[in-house]
């Protein structure tokens, strides 16, 4: 819809270039060449705002792609190590996080709804805060390296969350998307303006170029927004952990020496 809108408002915007030209055509000091300089520049202009944004969105989308990625690894890092310390706490920590991998997918995959995104983050606080405080229960008991490497791990899950979060909060800056409006809509208008001086209106050309710029500026505020359009982030990630979980850790009998 907002491409579409985006397109009649560029058509509208070069109409109304166009007959402006048309009137100036007939004046002494309507000059073709010169317009078509000034043109020129506002349209190579708005092809070096278009590669900013296009830059912008390309790099907040690898960030959220490479946060979920290295987030499931945390946790699945630091489920394998509460495993191997074993016990009531250790098998606590493992079930926990467990649930913990479940609730990240949820949010990685949760759409613009803001109050699910808040019960989301609630239940990611709330399980760091027993998951941690059952960790602090080993370390007062047994404070050795084995715990410290649960302790590091954990850490870095909890860590790569907070980073995750602030990924998906990331927008384009509303001045950048106006930007970008505005010398859309002048470039068009100053096209339209062009070609009513030389008295040639090229429509069906001039709707094809709008229609690429509209798909290109579509894509690119898609790219750039976390929670809507196509290119969502793939959440494959917390899946694959959460297979990993299923297994088990079974520990193999030793080998008999002979």
């Amino acid at each position: 819809m907002f491409g579409l809108l985006l397109l009649a408002a560029q058509m509208a915007a070069y109409e109304a270039g166009y007959r402006l030209g048309s009137r100036r055509k007939s004046h002494a000091d309507s000059q073709p060449e010169s317009a078509g300089v000034v043109v020129g520049g506002m349209l190579g202009l708005l092809a070096f705002v278009l590669a900013l944004t296009l830059s912008f969105a390309n790099n907040r989308f690898t960030e959220r792609r490479a946060g979920t990625l290295a987030e499931a690894n945390a946790i699945g890092t630091a489920w394998l190590r509460a495993e191997a310390i074993g016990g009531p706490r250790g098998e606590e920590i493992g079930r926990l996080l467990e649930r913990y991998a479940q609730v990240r997918e949820d949010f990685a995959r949760a759409g613009r709804n803001q109050a699910t995104i808040e019960d989301l983050s609630q239940k990611t606080n709330a399980l760091q805060s027993v998951i941690w405080g059952h960790m602090a229960a080993i370390v007062r008991k047994r404070s050795d390296p084995v715990s410290a490497s649960l302790m590091s791990a954990l850490n870095q899950a909890f860590d790569a969350s907070a980073a995750e979060r602030f990924a998906f909060g990331m927008r384009l800056p509303p001045q950048v998307f106006w930007l970008l409006m505005v010398l859309t809509l002048l470039s068009t208008a100053s096209l339209g303006y062009q070609l009513g001086l030389r008295g040639k209106a090229q429509r069906i050309l001039a709707l094809l170029l709008f229609a690429m710029w509209s798909v290109v500026i579509v894509d690119i505020l898609d790219l750039a927004t976390a929670r809507l359009g196509n290119f969502r982030t793939d959440t494959a990630a917390y899946e694959w952990t959460r297979q990993g979980f299923k297994g088990g850790v079974t520990i193999p009998p030793l080998r008999s020496q002979h």
